[in-house]
């Protein structure tokens, strides 16, 4: 199993992105799904997470510019990336709750995706 993100790259600032994350391999069900972003010198945060039932929150810095969804048959997230911001600069991840064929649940990172917002 694993998971990996794709779309990042440099924005000038008020641009968007798109950022998306498919998880593959044997897998029996994905659950919760979340993107988390990492800036330099700072610690990995949660910027939005989505159950498998569609309940979503945000952290506060992101609410009204980024919207997150997912597509449950593909077992892909998305990160809607807009009025993008300097201070949005950082290494996205992915994250999955997955229940793998076999096994029992388990949580899963990608490997990041670059985003640098910058004139």
């Amino acid at each position: 199993v694993q998971v990996v993100e794709s779309g990042g790259g440099l924005v000038q600032p008020g641009g968007s992105l798109r950022l998306s994350c498919v998880a593959s391999g044997s897998i029996f069900k994905v659950y919760d799904m979340a993107w988390y972003r990492q800036a330099p010198g700072k610690q990995r945060a949660l910027v939005a997470g989505i159950t498998r039932e569609g309940e979503i929150n945000y952290a506060d810095s992101v609410k009204g510019r980024f919207t997150i969804s997912r597509d449950n048959a593909e077992k892909t997230v998305y990160l809607q990336m807009n009025g993008l911001k300097p201070e949005d600069t950082a290494v996205y991840y992915c994250n999955a709750d997955i229940i793998p064929l076999p096994g029992s649940r388990l949580n899963y990172w990608g490997q990041g995706t670059q985003v640098t917002v910058s004139s």
